[in-house]
């Protein structure tokens, strides 16, 4: 489904050019479970934005089931994105003002679904990840663990074909972490692929592929049989 060819991704710092991702190619395929492991400043992060149209390419081509994504306008690709990828982040980035039920609603108002039917999603989501009595609280009346199912509610009221987290359990302690990350396998045994970048070697290890980078290169790509 996802494939990446010869990508490059170059910032400028000052007036030097960093290669944050350096000649990547690699494929994922429909439903897979994938982490991407390598010390900070190795390109992950990058790869992820990459992957979920949040960034573009400097160089190379992303093709998305077969169809070349990287020269889309920035409306094409925010409507590829809004139905195609979830995201969920290690701090949250949940709208401070707007409450559980609100923060979920977002992609759903951006698709333009109307609101009986945007009420109907928004319950069903926050029930799923037992969050009914938070309907009315704001970021700041949850706990971490709350926040990251708010927003893990958000990243699949629209069903998307791909979750791609960034360090899902990198604020929360090791309980509500390993909680999360048993929601994400959850929904990825569900046939949601699910893409995590992490440090812990313990979650990395948990994925029946791990990608490792470093200078923004792929430097190994391994199938794991004791994967989750």
């Amino acid at each position: 489904m996802i494939t990446l060819e010869g990508v490059g991704r170059t910032f400028t710092v000052g007036h030097v050019p960093v290669a944050a991702l350096a000649d990547v190619s690699l494929a994922v395929g429909p439903g897979e479970y994938v982490s991407v492991m390598g010390p900070s400043g190795s390109g992950k992060s990058t790869l992820l934005n990459v992957l979920g149209l949040l960034d573009r390419p400097t160089t190379g081509r992303y093709l998305l089931d077969g169809k070349d994504v990287t020269g889309l306008s920035d409306e094409a690709q925010a409507d590829v994105r809004l139905h195609r990828f979830g995201f969920v982040f290690q701090f949250f980035h949940l709208v401070a003002r707007m409450t559980a039920a609100e923060n979920v609603a977002l992609p759903l108002t951006l698709a333009g679904v109307p609101p009986p039917e945007r009420a109907r999603r928004v319950a069903e989501a926050l029930a799923r990840y037992d969050l009914s009595d938070r309907v009315h609280h704001r970021p700041d009346q949850l706990s971490g663990g709350q926040r990251q199912r708010v927003a893990i509610a958000r990243a699949t009221v629209m069903e998307p074909d791909v979750i791609l987290a960034d360090e899902p359990t990198g604020n929360l302690d090791r309980a509500s972490g390993q909680a999360v990350v048993d929601i994400l396998e959850r929904l990825n045994a569900e046939g949601v692929g699910l893409i995590v970048v992490t440090h812990d070697p313990d979650i990395g290890g948990r994925a029946r592929r791990s990608i490792r980078m470093a200078d923004g290169r792929v430097v190994a790509d391994e199938a794991r049989t004791g994967g989750a």
